[in-house]
């Protein structure tokens, strides 16, 4: 933070901004209870908001009640955040759901320590979960907060680092006023969100300009400091589009845990000769791999070559446990991690070519 004496942050400005120019008509600003305000702060995680409306709707209209994700199957659930990504997310929604059936009678809890021990649930979306759906006064920071904080302060360090996120939370803290704690909460996300952007923000517009200590020192575009750089490893794998006469193809079921977790994906090898042994002794003939695609993952790249294979007369009988023939039209509502999902498009589209 800059040596130089700052002005504290005055949640006064910021809603009488929020009243005039903030959002006022997003989908779970409606009927706020807990269960739809949990949904939608879940799926914002390190996800914009545009991107996340229609996933929303589509979700609420599946689920309209915490009862109804609870009783769901999984696939269900998965099938719904097919593109959204950090799957754990969707996962921990089921589980959630399920805890607060079971063992709080389908009521979130009122308070910040018990919604912090449901899974998913961190201290600043119990915050947002208080603050705007339950009438309690809650403090968030998350990425919006974190920025416009960060540039307010003239935070001149990551914000990930311990030191800072704690400093960044006291300051959270402080700034929140006792009343109108639920209109200031989505004020601060939208004014991180609309004006006090990444990239290019409009400080011309912003209520706080004034005392801003980012756009005093002329660190605008500096701040918030990014995460330090690190160089990401790159994973070679092979995924075997394997297809029947049918028009399916073989996909299996990924382990509950780690990438892509409990979603339906196509098999992978770490090397072809171990899919060419493996085709084989399913009586499969191989065809001119793909070009390969690069999925990016926060901690490594996986490049991705596709072979696609057919079956033989006698191929595959009985599948084991954890693997299922997938009609191409994806007829059937799984769990599909997204470059999988465009594989099988990618596949579709070659396999009517080819008739």
């Amino acid at each position: 933070m800059t040596d130089t004496a700052v002005t504290p942050l005055d949640p006064a400005k910021v809603l009488a901004w929020f009243h005039e120019h903030g959002r006022h008509d997003l989908p779970w600003q409606h009927d706020t209870t807990p269960y739809r305000v949990w949904v939608s702060e879940i799926m914002l995680q390190q996800t914009q908001v545009g991107t996340v409306i229609p996933y929303y709707q589509r979700f609420m209209q599946r689920f309209p009640f915490l009862q109804t994700l609870a009783a769901a199957p999984i696939d269900d659930v998965l099938h719904l955040w097919t593109g959204l990504g950090y799957y754990a997310r969707a996962r921990n929604l089921h589980k959630t759901a399920q805890l607060v059936c079971s063992e709080h009678g389908g009521e979130f809890p009122p308070s910040q320590d018990q919604l912090e021990n449901l899974p998913g649930i961190g201290r600043s979306t119990a915050g947002a979960i208080l603050s705007l759906s339950m009438g309690q006064r809650g403090v968030i920071l998350d990425g919006n907060v974190k920025r416009v904080l960060c540039r307010y302060y003239a935070i001149q360090r990551w914000s990930g680092d311990n030191q800072t996120q704690k400093t960044l939370w006291e300051l959270a803290e402080q700034s929140t006023p006792s009343q109108q704690f639920a209109q200031y909460t989505q004020a601060m996300m939208d004014l991180g969100a609309t004006l006090c952007t990444r990239s290019k923000p409009n400080c011309a517009k912003c209520p706080l300009s004034t005392s801003c200590q980012a756009l005093a020192l002329n660190l605008v575009n500096k701040l918030p400091v990014s995460k330090p750089r690190k160089t990401l490893p790159t994973r070679p794998v092979y995924m075997l589009l394997l297809q029947n006469n049918d028009q399916q193809v073989l996909l299996e079921q990924r382990p509950a845990n780690g990438i892509w977790g409990g979603l339906w994906s196509l098999p992978e090898f770490t090397a072809l000769d171990a899919l060419q042994t493996w085709a084989n002794s399913k009586h499969a003939t191989l065809q001119h791999a793909w070009p390969i695609t690069r999925h990016t993952f926060s901690h490594f790249h996986m490049d991705i070559t596709p072979v696609p294979a057919t079956l033989n007369h006698h191929g595959i009988a009985d599948l084991q446990t954890g693997l299922c023939w997938y009609p191409l039209d994806q007829s059937v509502n799984v769990g599909l991690a997204a470059p999988v999902k465009k594989l099988l498009q990618q596949l579709a589209v070659s396999s009517q070519d080819a008739q």
